[in-house]
């Protein structure tokens, strides 16, 4: 054999390397690192996750409570997700899912997958022609998988995290991921960010599909700008959130449990006063509804005094502050809060009707 032969046959070889590397993260593809989990107090599932690709939340995660989470990823098959969870749905646990799937699968070896059941089962793999580093680790309650990482050392910082860290499934689940990116996290950069939380609940029945659903879809810092917005939902809707499965837990003689909730509603606002940069829109809904739920009410007057120092003329922020004077016993600064409300807009029945309300000592 020639020279000239060899030189092709090398070429050959090189350029079906080439294919063989690209089909290990070819599009539609996300190689990334996720973490899927199950917390045993709330069942709640969630699944967190970031990579170096756009909008990630639109095809690793998927969860709904009561049933399980996946994460879908390498060269992602994004019907694992509705697939996956039809299976768990009918009772089958993570292991077999996870098996069944993957049979059917003709690109498996390509694939990587994660699946946590609604009874913390837990199950993840790597296919062989995944891109180094690939692989995972799982546990009761968890699965914990990347590719294209910097290194096992990822995957092991967010088991760690996960472990250690205490507070609500998101917290933990946050918590994981900047502990990947601290490892090195996905060796090509970052791009894209997201987190979904479900959790059961009869009276409030889109808490099993959307209890947290946030997407950072391009953003050069992805993980802090999840944080950043985290922190928003946290101080609006979840706390509302807390408020709703703490009165649900007291009506089924659960006071324990609804004391873990309402602790949480100060741990948002914990975070909420630490913030230099929190806005007067969170703070003012933090303060209300600690105020209309007579809780925190110490910080839910820190949090009033802060966003109306923000906005001094806003007369929702101003009724917020009254309202929290007057659940505090303060009802002649309640009055003469509200009625500067007032003086902004003369018009409103809603402030007339809450001084004269604050007068009469209706709660």
């Amino acid at each position: 054999m020639g020279p000239g032969a060899m030189s092709r046959r090398a070429i050959r070889v090189v350029a079906m390397l080439s294919v063989v590397a690209a089909a290990a993260c070819a599009p539609p593809a996300w190689c990334t690192f996720s973490i899927v989990a199950y917390d045993s107090v709330t069942q709640e599932l969630g699944v967190a996750v970031q990579s170096r690709a756009f909008s990630v939340g639109m095809a690793v995660p998927w969860a709904e409570a009561g049933v399980g989470g996946i994460a879908t990823q390498a060269s992602t098959n994004e019907s694992f997700g509705p697939m996956g969870l039809a299976m768990l749905r009918s009772g089958k646990p993570a292991p077999e899912v996870m098996r069944t799937l993957l049979a059917a699968d003709s690109g498996s070896a390509h694939r990587q997958l994660g699946i946590v059941d609604a009874r913390g089962r837990s199950a993840n793999f790597t296919g062989k022609l995944c891109s180094d580093w690939a692989g995972g680790l799982t546990g009761p309650g968890y699965a914990i998988q990347g590719n294209i990482l910097a290194g096992e050392a990822v995957v092991q910082g967010m088991q760690r995290a996960f472990l250690e860290t205490r507070g609500e499934l998101a917290e933990r689940l946050l918590a994981a991921l900047v502990a990947a990116q601290a490892a090195g996290g996905d060796r090509r950069g970052m791009e894209s960010a997201a987190l979904v939380v479900v959790r059961p609940s009869d009276q409030y029945p889109e808490y099993r599909t959307r209890y947290v659903d946030l997407r950072v879809e391009d953003h050069k810092d992805p993980i802090n700008e999840l944080i950043r917005v985290y922190r928003i939902l946290e101080g609006q809707r979840l706390a509302e959130a807390h408020i709703r499965y703490a009165e649900s837990y007291e009506k089924a003689g659960r006071a324990d449990l609804a004391r873990v909730e309402r602790d949480r509603v100060a741990e948002s606002m914990a975070h909420a006063l630490a913030r230099k940069d929190v806005d007067a829109s969170t703070l003012n809904g933090l303060a209300w509804i600690c105020a209309t739920n007579s809780v925190h009410l110490a910080e839910a007057l820190q949090a009033a005094e802060r966003a109306s120092a923000l906005e001094p003329k806003s007369t929702e922020i101003l009724d917020t502050l009254a309202e929290v004077h007057y659940r505090s016993g303060n009802v002649a600064k309640a009055i003469e809060v509200e009625s500067r409300a007032l003086s902004y807009s003369p018009n409103d029945q809603y402030l007339k009707d809450q001084i004269n309300r604050f007068k009469s000592g209706i709660k």
